[in-house]
């Protein structure tokens, strides 16, 4: 389901090898043990249970995320933002919390004119389990992504050709130009969902998406829409003569193990399923009272319970099986599922045309709306509406987790996405910063509405050329939060800011003529210089400043000095001046 219709997913969250325009996928050829039948992985083989310190984690930051998650248990502001949750996050090949909280099952219905839940006797609520199986909505969208890439290995779908060459009848209504890449990155120009439970066969439901007009040019906007997914679906079918669900079994969850990933789930597993919504006129589309054990999503529900945008249920495990795969290259224990390159090109963003969509074949990235303090150009993962979230970072090789029943008893009573955003920054914070030079290096802090300073003593720079040198590591939210280097003449009065220099470890000098630095730096130390103003009595301090919305990792300073000549007017190594340091927000901390 669309998380907002008509609106962007980062509007519902505030509430590559190119060729000349093309993708070379040439040097992909059909992988004949990937195409082999398959058999069942070894899932424990992939990942164990295992501490903090094991997965290179630091513990701390992994129990406030509990502590965090469980504050959504609570009215926040009016009402639970979910029942219940499972919550799993790891680092490598370990799983270092694997976590359930609250209820699975905890109202039999809405009450609407009260505006409060209907509980289920207390024998009968269920609570929250390691194994619980969620209706994963959207993030389905990621398991049909998948498939899609696999076909694009074995030559049987051609990532710019139009999906009207694989389904003619698709090319009505001007959508003939429509390409594979873009129902893959949402920028095919559809709508974001249109009502296809109110066609009464599935074959009538199909003509409506091949009827549907499109809401602007292929190529020229990034929209998200259910209808990518749903046509791709179809893409899919048509060109291996296997439905979705089969699909799936064979060439996904049997190979990796995933043995409670699937559609439509028997009514043997309902008792381990976690509940959705009430789902009733006019919140819904349909009335069918208690969602439990079926899928969520209308349109999916009306497509048979298999389609392509959403039906999917699974559990944490499962998904971080799914998640260590991807981050291995496509690979799980003996078992393949993609090549390398086509993970790369799955994390690889496409919409470079659309700043602030950045996506993938099938993934998001660098999306701080859900992925908080996680989200790198390369932090890849999907949300779904029932209150779920997937979020891969290649590049601290760490993977989470959310499941929660957040649309239980009603969507209306969760709003953001403030969950995932919190225990995605935990997740992030726990990932140590080693030190550039010793043990301890300042650390500005994650708060959110937050100014952090760390001044330098008054220095006298009247007389000669004054440097400062230091090591810097940043990582924020992109324009959003701001590092300044800057002095005062006057004893703080007035401010004014530093140019500087930094250079990354075999990099090439990047300067900072405003004085500022923002955004993603590679989440490396890189070696900065900065020639500092003459005065009697200058003052210099890094200032760091977030907005009240979302925050990245922070930043490092490590190793202070200023010199002027052969003389050092102030060393961080030295235990006098470093006493002398004043900090407001920053810490000193241990990586």
């Amino acid at each position: 389901m669309a998380d907002a219709r008509g609106i962007s997913r980062r509007q519902a969250g505030l509430g590559a090898l190119a060729l000349g325009g093309g993708l070379a996928f040439a040097s992909l050829p059909a992988d004949p043990a990937a195409a082999a039948a398959p058999s069942r992985g070894d899932g424990r083989a992939a990942l164990r249970h295992g501490s903090a310190r094991e997965a290179g984690l630091l513990p701390g930051p992994l129990k406030q995320l509990v502590t965090d998650a469980e504050a959504f248990l609570q009215p926040s502001p009016r009402h639970p933002w979910y029942a219940g949750a499972v919550l799993l996050a790891g680092r490598g090949r370990t799983v270092a919390l694997h976590k359930p909280i609250g209820m699975a099952v905890r109202y039999q219905a809405y009450d609407e004119e009260t505006d409060s839940g209907v509980e289920f006797p207390p024998d009968r609520q269920i609570p929250m389990a390691e194994d619980t199986v969620f209706d994963l909505a959207s993030v389905s969208k990621l398991f049909t992504s998948i498939l899609a890439v696999q076909q694009i290995e074995r030559g049987r779908i051609e990532l710019e050709a139009p999906v009207a060459s694989y389904l003619p009848d698709f090319g009505r209504a001007g959508k003939q130009d429509v390409t594979i890449r873009q129902l893959l990155t949402h920028t095919s120009g559809f709508r974001a969902w249109i009502p296809l439970y109110t066609a009464p066969t599935y074959e009538e439901k199909v003509q409506r998406v091949y009827d549907e007009a499109l809401a602007g040019p292929p190529g020229t906007a990034y929209l998200y829409s259910d209808l990518n997914l749903i046509s791709l679906q179809l893409v899919l079918e048509q060109v291996t003569g296997r439905r979705l669900d089969v699909l799936l079994r064979e060439e996904i969850t049997e190979p990796l193990g995933m043995r409670r990933t699937r559609y439509n789930p028997p009514a043997s597993w309902k008792p381990k399923i976690a509940a959705t919504e009430d789902a009733r006129r006019p919140w819904s589309g349909l009335d069918r009272g208690l969602v439990w054990g079926e899928v969520h999503d209308e349109n999916a529900y009306s497509l048979g319970g298999v389609a392509g945008h959403a039906g999917v249920f699974s559990d944490a495990w499962d998904l971080a099986l799914l998640a260590r795969t991807l981050l291995d290259g496509g690979v799980c224990g003996r078992r393949r599922i993609l090549r390398p390159e086509s993970v790369e090109l799955m994390f690889t963003d496409f919409n470079t045309a659309f700043p602030g969509d950045e996506h993938g074949l099938g993934f998001e990235l660098y999306q701080h709306w859900y992925m908080g303090a996680m989200a790198t150009p390369r932090t890849a993962g999907h949300t779904g509406f029932t209150g779920t979230a997937l979020v891969l970072d290649p590049t601290t090789d760490s993977f989470l987790v959310v499941l929660g029943n957040s649309v239980h008893p009603v969507r209306s009573w969760r709003s953001g996405s403030a969950p995932r955003v919190a225990a995605a920054n935990q997740l992030a914070r726990a990932v140590p910063v080693r030190p550039a030079r010793g043990r301890t290096a300042w650390f500005s802090g994650m708060a959110s509405a937050a100014t952090a300073t760390l001044a330098l003593p008054a220095l006298d720079t009247s007389s000669g050329v004054a440097r400062l040198g230091c090591a810097l590591w940043w990582d924020t939210e992109p324009k959003a939060d701001v590092l300044v280097l800057e002095s005062s003449a006057d004893g703080g009065t007035t401010w004014e800011p530093v140019p500087f220099t930094t250079r990354r470890p075999g990099g090439t000098a990047e300067a900072h003529p405003t004085g500022t630095a923002t955004g993603w730096s590679g989440r490396v130390w890189h070696d900065l210089t900065a020639e500092l103003p003459a005065a009697p009595g200058l003052v210099v301090r890094w200032r760091y400043t977030t907005d009240r919305l979302y925050v990245g990792r922070g930043a490092y300073v490590d190793g202070l000095r200023v010199e002027k000549g052969r003389r050092r007017l102030f060393d961080e190594a030295r235990p006098a001046d470093a006493a002398r340091l004043r900090a407001e927000g920053w810490s000193r901390e241990t990586g």
